[in-house]
């Protein structure tokens, strides 16, 4: 299909671009170490742009090399596959497996991951699509506003403008483009006019379905919406909001559905990332153990969908032979080897993920994009007040971080949110009555808020 072309041409420009060390680059922004995992996903991800540029009847034997992640909680393996999707803009989904179980007992259907990436494929898709058509439904939205303006049943509530009357009366092109001046210099913002919008299903009136019956519930919402299609209701907003409504639904009008599920499908076929947590709570672990049947039976059905089969979807079938899925889990109480073989053997890379350090606590206070450190100062910023962390203040939080991972669990970067929370509580709670004040978080301010919870292990269990 010409839309599937046009994709194809603009994502091979784009990943042309993206060579394995510009991806490692772009991931170390956001996270820090790991440095094997980085380098096994940035070739993932150029293999996916090799594979493209191969002849057709080769392409199709080229399969994705499957990734399983090994390491603790908190090390960063959703993070890095995260932003791996969120840098090329693909399709991707997490799932646990423990929401998974076997055909015929109550849980998830395992297919129905493809379907949710397939969802996130549409709406990515339509998102572009309806950015592309935004100036086009703005300027239609603007005109159907101004028809609302000048009508019989709307003036009414406009009686505070000037000359409103001769709109009702006149009606001519000149009277309707000073009206639509007024509307695009924001004049009539505030005004309060009832319009005809698409009548919506109110989240208030949705029943939630039983565990297993998800994907029957969006079957069933598209046949409503089939069976009473062009429904309508009134309701009364101010005209700013009425612009943002009319807008949206005429960008509806100006997109193909059907294009966009089409290259729905071919960028969740082509380049969706599924990533599978806790996969190494369904690995055997103990044969007869009570649930056993169960997990073997989730890792079988799983099998089909990492070997490549066809899902079917609302939107259309979906091959998941490409697909790249990514498993991770910590294997504390099992080893990658007690997964099926089949399956063990559909996840030829294997990189672990070493636990985090004190140095490494301190660059991810400090280094990503989204450091810990720069979060709180810009929020406290709001309120006029100003938080300012020395080198030896950044140092301590980062030893307290490991001590109480070595102490109780270990949850990796994970802990630092905790830390960093209760060591700021007061200061986030009291920030209003603190405005204009410059507070100097050292190690002396980290000790006085921390200390003796640190060293208190029970206690630390329960607070940190």
């Amino acid at each position: 299909m010409e839309g599937n072309r046009q994709t194809l041409s603009q994502l091979e420009k784009f990943l042309e671009k993206l060579t394995p060390k510009k991806v490692v680059e772009e991931l170390n922004k956001y996270v820090i170490s790991q440095d094997e995992a980085k380098k096994a996903v940035a070739i993932a991800l150029r293999n996916r742009w090799r594979r493209q540029k191969l002849p057709p009847e080769l392409r199709n034997e080229v399969v994705p090399k499957n990734i399983m992640m090994i390491g603790p909680t908190g090390s960063g393996k959703t993070e890095i596959a995260r932003r791996l999707a969120q840098l090329i803009k693909a399709p991707f989904v997490k799932v646990e497996a423990t929401k998974y179980t076997e055909v015929g007992y109550v849980g998830r259907d395992v297919e129905s991951m493809v379907r949710d990436l397939v969802e996130e494929a549409y709406r990515i898709v339509k998102q572009e699509k309806t950015e592309e058509v935004k100036d086009k439904a703005r300027k239609f939205a603007e005109e159907r506003l101004v028809e609302y303006l000048i009508s019989n049943e709307k003036v009414e509530t406009f009686q505070n403008i000037p000359n409103i009357w001769s709109y009702k009366t006149k009606g001519s092109q000149y009277k309707k483009q000073e009206l639509l001046e007024k509307l695009r210099r924001g004049e009539l913002d505030n005004e309060i006019i009832e319009i005809e919008i698409d009548a919506k299903l109110q989240p208030g009136g949705m029943i939630l379905a039983p565990p297993g019956l998800e994907d029957l519930q969006k079957q069933l919402g598209e046949i409503l919406k089939g069976i009473f299609p062009g429904a309508k209701r009134r309701r009364k907003v101010k005209v700013k909001e009425a612009l943002e409504i009319l807008t949206q639904e005429e960008a509806e009008k100006l997109i193909d559905t059907e294009e966009i599920a089409s290259e729905a499908i071919y960028r969740a076929e082509n380049f969706g990332i599924i990533f599978i947590d806790e996969i190494d709570k369904i690995a055997i672990k103990y044969q007869g153990i009570s649930g056993g049947v169960s997990r073997e039976g989730v890792q079988r059905d799983l099998l089909p969908l990492v070997e490549g089969t066809t899902v079917s979807t609302k939107y259309g079938p979906v091959k998941t032979d490409h697909i790249l899925f990514i498993a991770a889990g910590a294997f504390h109480l099992a080893k990658p080897s007690d997964l099926i073989p089949e399956l063990q053997g559909r996840f030829p890379i294997r990189v672990e993920l070493k636990p985090l350090t004190r140095k490494d606590f301190v660059r991810i206070l400090t280094e990503p994009k989204n450091a810990l450190v720069k979060q709180y100062r810009e929020l406290l910023k709001t309120e006029n007040v100003y938080l300012e962390f020395t080198d030896d203040g950044i140092e301590k939080i980062a030893e307290y971080a490991e001590i109480l991972n070595e102490k109780t669990e270990n949850i990796g970067a994970r802990r630092l949110h905790t830390v960093m929370e209760k060591l700021l509580e007061d200061i986030l709670f009291e920030a209003p009555e603190m405005k204009g004040q410059t507070l100097i978080v050292d190690s002396k301010f980290v000790e006085a808020k921390l200390g003796e919870l640190v060293e208190d292990v029970e206690l630390a269990k329960y607070i940190l």
